[in-house]
């Protein structure tokens, strides 16, 4: 019944001022605005169409968006109660659910596998993981970091990474610069660092490497949960939200040009004509219920088999799961 009660706000939402009524007489009441934290970058791409439509009044929720670009302070908001919904790396997301002793809810899967090895071409020469043994590659943190390690490991190859850019909009700025020759980056810095400096390539689509390697367990890299006070005082409230969350995420694709005005309107990314270049980069994608728990598991069991602290130190119960 959730789900068919979401279908049909989604309908009364798109058709606004039509049959179905205004998108004001289809709300969806909570106390308060519905407070939505976004990173900036490809995990916060797919909200930029409801951000836009929200500023219109178009949406079923009053919400109150606000973009950051370090997890840290998201991770904040919500264990203090000033976010309900957010979007986060997802070891991140594993890390507070056990920091809060269950505190957070995973809503939906929002970015699959989005990190690249960018070499200076003129420096290094990498065609294969074996090619980095010896070599000093630098990570952002967290989620990168730890897929990497594993990456790693699997090859069988020692290799010091270094994360010492612990924000990949530092590293990129370094990679650009020349003061790193070997980085790990996702889109859309990817896009930006070889626009800037044209010795720079993609060496590998670590993507590719890791289901060569962990076919069981696909990167999944970006998610969005939400409080469980939230989920739990208002759940018309979140079925509402992922009936206009999907959409939003799909738009990228099917508008990305103007997906891409919309990205930079509202503040998620600085450059439209960059994240217009990065979106079919991205690997954005809406994955909710049980195939969302079929695919987050699996990714990550990879990571706490390699660093049980990249999840928090446990995995996540089965409470952790939305699925409707």
């Amino acid at each position: 019944m959730k789900r068919i009660f979401a279908a049909l706000l989604a309908l009364a939402v798109c058709l606004g001022l039509g049959a179905c009524g205004s998108a004001s007489e289809n709300r969806v009441e909570t106390e308060g605005p519905v407070n939505v934290m976004v990173l900036s970058g490809t995990t916060g791409f797919g909200m930029a169409k409801l951000m836009a439509d929200a500023g219109d009044g178009k949406t079923a929720l009053d919400y109150a968006f606000s973009v950051e670009s370090d997890a840290s302070a998201v991770t904040a908001a919500l264990i203090n109660g000033d976010c309900d919904i957010a979007a986060l790396p997802t070891n991140a997301a594993a890390t507070l659910y056990n920091k809060s002793e269950g505190g957070v809810r995973l809503l939906a899967l929002n970015t699959l596998g989005v990190l690249y090895l960018v070499v200076n071409s003129k420096a290094v020469t990498v065609r294969s993981m074996e090619d980095l043994a010896g070599m000093t590659v630098y990570v952002p943190a967290q989620n990168p970091l730890f897929q990497v390690r594993a990456l790693c490991g699997a090859a069988g190859i020692d290799v010091t990474l270094d994360d010492t850019y612990a924000q990949p909009a530092d590293l990129r700025t370094a990679l650009a610069a020349g003061e790193v020759d070997t980085a790990v980056l996702p889109e859309p810095m990817v896009t930006i660092a070889c626009a800037a400096y044209e010795d720079l390539a993609v060496a590998l689509d670590l993507t590719e490497q890791w289901e060569r390697v962990y076919p069981e367990g696909s990167p999944v890299q970006g998610c969005v949960v939400a409080r469980t006070d939230f989920v739990e005082r208002y759940p018309e409230a979140v079925e509402a939200f992922l009936a206009e969350y999907g959409p939003s995420i799909a738009y990228l694709t099917e508008e990305p040009a103007e997906a891409a005005k919309l990205i930079e309107q509202t503040g998620v990314f600085s450059n439209a004509a960059v994240a217009e270049k990065a979106i079919g980069q991205c690997n954005v994608c809406f994955i909710t219920g049980e195939d969302m728990r079929g695919r987050m598991e699996p990714f990550l069991q990879i990571l706490y088999d390699v660093a049980p602290e990249s999840v928090g130190g446990a995995l996540p119960e089965d409470d952790f799961y939305y699925v409707g």
